[in-house]
């Protein structure tokens, strides 16, 4: 791979001293410069903290009153932003008490645009049967469907697997006036077949789609390619990308690039994935860093260190910014390969940079400290943790849990379950498994044994 045509192995060759390094001022500017950004990034981290913190406490407080019959006169502006705020991040059941509490106001006009968001959260969340009753609750408040509304739901059924019920609304769709099926409709529908493995349909969706007169755009034949690569469909993967480019009237851009890119790499396939970066690059399409972060974790997971580094070194010289996930990526992988003092590096250059740590951050790195056998670095984390506001998860506690539980440690590991259920993170099987496994390991008998009892 050529990395356009730029000598790798002469730019991973010079010394840096962090992981994405910058052509360097003359020392007094570097100096002033650097502190000026710190403090940048810290009152910038202050003011975001801030906003997510008034944030929450508005969503908090219209969620409360949701439940109650009284507050029919509140502010416009607290509820849509509450709203609109659940809806962004994908909390489908606080999103829907707040409509409901929305459509108590006293100044609630019905929108189309409301459904339809709400529509599409409930599609990706896959709740096909909310969706259902929105979509009547809609109708009940005197609206009439529009295109975007039947599409969201024909991506609420078909993202949840009920293919015949989306095609149904596609039917429906054709006797509703100003409602026939668009190229957008149609690229939904293939992207839903191709989630479920019904390549067969996406034969017949492109048929019907040169009955009705609707022609293909690069998002359709995007979607194809996509779920081919995923599909592992290498071969038909490349036919529609070849077909993609012959007729010419859809070009290929970033999103078929990546696509093709990612497929071939996620399976290791490295002379394919390079092959293909350079294909690309030929066509006169640039790679962008999520182009970057696919090519870093695809050698990283091979273990091609020099290579994954080259590139990394390759996005610094022509300023392409990393991102958390370039980082989360770079820890992972060190992480992983046990490389431990490099993954601290790159961890604490990440946070000199001013970038937010998040739960994968914290995941890896506990993952990793845990496999090592150091409880004591997982001690540090979790002080760090209990200081900052990052919203985590399962699976990072499933990590912690994991990693005092094979240290014996098992007040440790009986307090890091306790704090998962503070953070509202629910424990899952794999929870469980690793409390018992660690029970029995010291001999506590009857103590697993009850936990088996409560799952």
């Amino acid at each position: 791979m050529k990395l356009n045509l730029i000598d790798m192995a002469n730019i991973s060759s010079a010394s840096s001293t962090t992981i994405f390094d910058r052509p360097k001022l003359p020392n007094k500017l570097t100096t002033n410069s650097s502190k000026g950004s710190q403090q940048s990034n810290e009152t910038k981290s202050k003011k975001e903290l801030s906003r997510i913190l008034r944030t929450e406490a508005a969503i908090r407080a219209i969620e409360k009153k949701a439940t109650s019959n009284k507050y029919n006169n509140l502010l416009p502006k607290a509820v849509l932003e509450a709203l609109n705020h659940a809806i962004q991040q994908n909390n489908w059941e606080s999103a829907l008490k707040i409509f409901g509490l929305l459509r108590k106001q006293y100044w609630y006009e019905p929108r189309t645009q409301t459904y339809t968001k709400l529509l599409v959260m409930l599609g990706k969340c896959r709740q096909p049967s909310q969706a259902d009753f929105l979509f009547e609750i809609m109708k009940a408040d005197g609206l009439k469907p529009t295109i975007d509304v039947y599409t969201a739901l024909v991506s609420a059924y078909g993202l949840s697997g009920l293919l015949d019920k989306a095609f149904q609304i596609v039917h429906e769709m054709k006797d509703v006036y100003n409602c026939k099926p668009d190229v957008h409709t149609f690229s939904i529908l293939i992207k839903c077949c191709t989630k479920h493995l019904r390549f067969d349909l996406t034969k017949h969706i492109l048929s019907e789609m040169s009955d009705l007169g609707v022609d293909c755009n690069t998002v359709t034949y995007n979607t194809i390619i996509d779920g081919y690569g995923k599909s592992k469909l290498f071969d038909l993967m490349e036919a529609s990308l070849t077909y993609m480019i012959e007729i010419g009237t859809c070009a290929p851009d970033i999103f078929t690039f990546n696509s093709v890119v990612g497929a071939y790499g996620k399976v290791g396939q490295i002379d394919k994935m390079e092959k293909w970066f350079d294909e690309f690059q030929i066509m006169g399409i640039s790679p962008d860093v999520l182009t970057f972060n696919i090519l870093i974790r695809s050698y990283g997971k091979l273990g091609m260190y020099e290579k994954m580094r080259s590139v990394i070194a390759f996005m610094s010289k022509r300023f392409y910014a990393p991102t958390v996930v370039t980082y989360n990526i770079i820890i992972e992988t060190y992480g992983k390969a046990g490389q431990i003092e490099k993954m601290e590096d790159v961890f604490l250059e990440m946070k000199h940079k001013g970038m937010k740590p998040n739960t994968i951050t914290y995941t890896s790195l506990a993952d990793a400290y845990g496999k090592a056998g150091l409880v004591d670095k997982i001690d540090s984390l979790m002080r760090q943790i209990a200081n900052n506001d990052v919203v985590l998860d399962t699976p990072f506690f499933n990590c912690v849990i994991s990693a005092y539980g094979s240290a014996g440690d098992m007040e440790k590991m009986v307090e890091a379950y306790l704090a998962m259920k503070d953070r509202n993170c629910r424990a899952n099987n794999t929870t469980f498994a690793s409390m018992i496994q660690a029970y029995n390991a010291q001999g506590m008998v009857k103590a697993a044994q009850d936990l088996e009892n409560l799952i």
